[in-house]
């Protein structure tokens, strides 16, 4: 509490405890201290109240982490549609349609007349009616024994032996086909390994080791290299990329996955940090020309030859904070003109334009600086001394620091409404992390440095294989078209 302060609250005690603490020096320096211990309670008191009231609205925490029945009072991104949930009246169904060529016909004779008991067998049907049954084969391995000849020569006696195809090289081995279902299991269905021959076992009526499951991901990782340097190459050239980072845990060590994606690809990157020296070693910041969509995290604006575009979403959540727990207007009013703006890109967007007219855009620019400029009114100058008589600049509340941002960063927060392949949020690249917290939920952490790096060169192969036409197991199997994609997995 400043000298100021503690005049003011004793100013407003009674005159006659004022004269005792002016005679009693020592009752003064107690009451003063008791100010500031309440002071510095009260302080605690509401920090402690804030921490309570973030959720997922106002915070970066999980919506899972969400008590019952949140109260949204500023801002809700999904407007309702006033729809009720489920198929809506004349969208395409997903209905099981029969096929003109089954694979099996049963013929269910008639041979006996249902109304008088006469023979029909041996009278022409006049009409069948057909119903159709879908089902599944039993599952089994199928054994193909190879057998290369061996002939002697019968001029020089020589010893000739036929060649066995590519890839057979052990007397008992496992085709290529069952290793890329135990990876797709494990990559992108996410079960750990130990169910992974479970389900060999349960299902195929055989076993799969994990050695032999993890050999297979050791493969697939290795002739991935080279698509790994072509879906680098292909980002750097994308007018925006989005970037996150996200915590992971290796060997029971947090270490951080990096990511970069556009609408086309996906790159993950775990390192042990998480500022610029994994920026620099993940490659795709430092050569970057583009817009990079990130979050505030600081070492992303350290890279000046890109432009930079921030995540409104998180600027929507604090402004809701601000406005929630500190109670300043100005961020009600700063979330409400974010999302008209962003409501007025939409439809722009919708109706075929390229860009918003001139006019419009200085509009929204100077009524976003006039929300900031009359906030500013509401604050003490930064040169304030600190509380007490130690010397220094006071440290600001979190309105303050967010007020500061959106001013010195008036050019990325609006990118968006500049040039419309700048998204309003950074949701793209935080719906890609999601999966790997799935992934550690499920499996735990990643055992090794090897495991951590093959599900982040791998996983991504499934939406690839689904633009062949192969679906997503199809990515790892030998049948899908090398001139479309390069195959993974090569035994």
């Amino acid at each position: 509490m400043n000298d100021n302060e503690l005049a003011r609250k004793i100013a407003e005690l009674p005159v006659e405890t004022q004269r005792l603490l002016y005679e009693h020096p020592a009752l003064r320096q107690l009451l003063e201290e008791l100010f500031g211990l309440i002071d510095e309670l009260q302080r605690e008191v509401k920090r402690l109240q804030d921490l309570l009231k973030l959720n997922s609205h106002n915070s970066s925490k999980p919506p899972s982490s969400d008590q019952p029945r949140v109260k949204r009072e500023v801002v809700n991104l999904r407007n309702s549609t006033g729809r009720k949930p489920g198929g809506q009246m004349g969208h395409p169904g997903t209905t099981l349609q029969a096929v003109s060529n089954p694979d099996n016909v049963v013929r269910h004779k008639v041979n006996v007349c249902s109304h008088c008991g006469e023979d029909l067998s041996s009278v022409e049907a006049t009409d069948v009616e057909k119903r159709q049954e879908f089902d599944i084969p039993p599952i089994k391995f199928v054994v193909t024994e190879h057998q290369a000849e061996v002939k002697v020569c019968p001029e020089c006696h020589a010893q000739s032996k036929g060649d066995f195809p590519e890839g057979i090289t052990q007397p008992v081995q496992y085709a290529e086909r069952p290793k890329s279902l135990a990876v797709y299991l494990n990559q992108y269905q996410l079960i750990p390994y130990e169910r992974v021959t479970e389900i060999f076992e349960d299902v195929l009526g055989g076993s799969i080791s994990q050695g032999t499951l993890l050999n297979a991901l050791e493969t697939s990782y290795n002739n991935l290299a080279s698509t790994e340097e072509r879906i680098k190459v292909d980002i750097l050239n994308s007018p925006t990329v989005h970037f996150d980072d996200t915590g992971l845990y290796r060997g029971g060590q947090r270490i951080w996955l990096h990511t970069a994606s556009t609408e086309e690809h996906t790159y993950y990157f775990p390192h042990e940090r998480r500022g610029r020296e994994a920026l620099d070693a993940a490659g795709i910041l430092p050569e970057y020309k583009g817009v990079a969509v990130h979050d505030h995290f600081e070492p992303y604006n350290s890279y000046e030859d890109c432009s930079h575009a921030f995540c409104n979403v998180h600027h929507l959540r604090e402004l809701t904070r601000a406005y929630e727990q500190d109670g300043v207007d100005w961020a009600k009013e700063m979330a409400d003109l974010l999302m008209e703006i962003k409501g007025v890109v939409d439809e722009a967007k919708d109706s075929g334009k390229q860009a918003l007219e001139p006019s419009l855009v200085n509009f929204y620019h100077q009524r976003y600086q006039g929300i900031l400029s009359e906030a500013l009114k509401g604050y003490p100058p930064n040169g304030d001394v600190g509380e007490g008589r130690r010397r220094g600049r006071k440290k600001q509340s979190k309105d303050k620091d967010l007020l500061d941002r959106l001013i010195k960063y008036k050019a990325g927060t609006l990118r968006f409404m500049e040039d419309f392949q700048v998204p309003f949020d950074n949701n793209l690249v935080e719906r890609d992390q999601r999966m790997v917290k799935v992934k550690q939920k499920i499996s735990g952490c990643f055992r090794s440095e090897n495991g951590a790096d093959y599900f982040c060169r791998i996983r991504w192969i499934y939406l690839h294989g689904q633009e062949a036409g192969e679906g997503r197991f199809g990515a790892f199997a030998q049948d899908i078209p090398t001139s479309q994609w390069e195959r993974p997995f090569v035994v």
